[in-house]
């Protein structure tokens, strides 16, 4: 799982801190749209554009517009459909060998025909590769690849997994032309050659340039002449003033709360419409507690902690309500989400209760804690809403709490060292299922690095939701999960996110890119 935290990332906003598939998608293609480009700002870098080393925002964004996989999320879902293949599903009864059918007569942006062959390569390069930054840990469950014929994919898994059609819709599934890609190195040039909606131009330190893939056969309807995409590298400030002077249509990923605030406030600039445009998003934020450190490790510290802190507050004060509470690990919008810390702490700050759990573990004076956030990883709202958490805590006279800030990368060698008690971590999920807020965060080698083990979740939950095909039938099964953790407290949820995007001019379709998928349509985004 060493890639999972490629997606700790800075947020959306960066003032703040299956079952068997069938069926076929709806033909789409290149002369669906409008032929006017559009120019997109992010703060966000694309640290790869081949496949099997990007693991990040930028990165997947990128090829979830130029390369096709056997399946993608469509606007607004959470269930992956068919994109590159006609119908896909598991045997009967079982979650551990899933067929494919290609379309017929796909074929690669460079006009060479995709087929099973392709597929295979793709899946067992990444696999080979097994780039520390790339998404080879999701195709773990991957025992062999088969291809009994020119348009027929077999995946034969090691174990049952049945969010398997969930991972390979994301980025991790990109399909890329063998004749283009060495089985056993990284493509260096910056190039890209996929099927998908698009074709990548160019790519430098600036910008990325796409045109509309004219051989394109998919679902996907194509409502623009092309996209290009701007890089503010972090640089916010810069982005917002992008947005002001024109030289971007939409600025997405990357804005801070108050600019964002400031232009739903102030809707016109210059005379010219600009617009804010708010989605969902299932990207989280949690105070994580370290089970071996002394003072955070004791169950009545966290439990008061859980009591004490004000979720409301924080979103409204810090995050200028670009987020919503958030009350358990699984977040709003995602299978099998429930409310167990609202539940059991309720949503206000209560001091007695919190007394009461210092007491019941025998702490009779103020408890001396640090908290510990990296502004370089989550942006500078975060050590605001540290300071904010540590005041609440203060307030109530039970604790005597501080902050300290640190470079990310001191951060995370820390947190793995053991030394934080009490630390941020934030979570965009790499697929809209419940499991990939079980896995990552409790199963072996977890992201968070707390030192939490619980034996009911890692030895009969995990497994079993995994081989449930039916992920309805897995709910009750998320749902004690989310209870167990509110009882023991290994972290806080604090924030889910909203997702925004600002336009100016007539730009549409951006409510269809903004959804709990992290896909960011190019192809729905037009000017009228």
């Amino acid at each position: 799982m060493k890639a999972y935290d490629k997606w700790l990332t800075v947020p959306l906003a960066a003032g703040l801190a299956v079952a068997a598939i069938g069926g076929c998608g709806t033909d789409g293609g290149a002369d669906a749209g409008g032929s006017e480009r559009i120019v997109v700002g992010m703060s966000d870098r694309v640290l790869a554009t081949d496949p099997a080393a990007g693991y990040d925002p930028g990165s997947w964004l990128l090829f979830n517009n130029v390369f096709q996989s056997l399946l993608s999320f469509p606007k607004g879902a959470t269930t992956p459909q068919p994109e590159a293949a006609e119908r896909c599903g598991f045997d009967k009864g079982d979650s551990t060998v899933y067929h494919c059918t290609l379309r017929e007569g796909l074929e690669f942006s460079n006009g060479n025909p995709l087929t099973s062959e392709d597929v295979r390569f793709s899946f067992e390069r990444a696999l080979k590769i097994d780039d520390e930054n790339g998404p080879a840990p999701l195709l773990s469950t991957i025992k062999r690849v088969e291809t009994p014929d020119a348009r027929t994919v077999v995946f034969v898994l090691k174990v049952p997994d049945a969010t398997f059609p969930s991972k390979i819709a994301s980025g991790a599934g990109s399909i890329v032309d063998h004749r283009e890609y060495r089985a056993d190195r990284l493509r260096t040039d910056g190039g890209a050659v996929g099927s998908g909606p698009y074709r990548l131009d160019s790519f430098d330190d600036g910008k990325a340039v796409f045109s509309v893939n004219p051989g394109y056969k998919g679902s996907a309807r194509i409502k623009n002449g092309g996209v290009t995409l701007r890089f503010y590298d972090g640089d916010r400030k810069a982005l917002a003033e992008g947005l002001v002077k024109g030289d971007v249509d939409v600025a997405y990923r990357g804005l801070a709360a108050e600019d964002i605030r400031r232009f739903e406030d102030s809707p016109a600039d210059g005379g010219k419409g600009v617009e804010v445009v708010e989605g969902s998003s299932a990207e989280v934020q949690y105070l994580v507690f370290n089970m071996k450190d002394p003072v955070a490790g004791r169950l009545g510290v966290r439990r008061a902690i859980a009591h004490l802190v004000d979720r409301r507050a924080l979103v409204r004060d810090v995050h200028h309500s670009t987020a919503t509470p958030l009350y358990s690990v699984v977040p709003a919008g995602i299978l099998g989400h429930n409310t167990a810390f609202f539940d059991r702490y309720g949503d206000r700050p209560r001091p007695d209760l919190a007394r009461k759990a210092l007491r019941d573990e025998g702490i009779e004076g103020k408890v001396e804690i640090t908290l510990h956030s990296t502004p370089s990883r989550y942006g500078p709202g975060t050590n605001e809403q540290t300071e904010a958490i540590a005041a609440q805590l203060n307030r109530s006279g039970l604790f005597e709490a501080r902050v300290e800030s640190v470079e990310y990368g001191r951060y995370e060698k820390e947190i793995r060292a053991g030394r934080y008690g009490v630390y941020v971590k934030g979570w965009v999920p790499d697929y809209p299922d419940p499991d990939n807020f079980a896995q990552p965060f409790f199963g072996r080698d977890n992201v968070l690095g707390n030192h939490y083990e619980n034996a009911e979740i890692t030895g009969r939950i995990i497994p079993d939701t995994a081989a449930a095909a039916d992920r309805g039938a897995a709910r009750d099964d998320f749902d004690r999960l989310q209870d167990i953790v509110a009882e023991d407290v290994p972290l806080l949820p604090l924030w889910q996110a909203k997702q925004y995007a600002v336009a100016r001019g007539t730009v549409s379709g951006l409510e269809w890119t903004l959804d709990a998928s992290t896909v960011f349509r190019f192809w729905e985004i037009g000017k009228d």
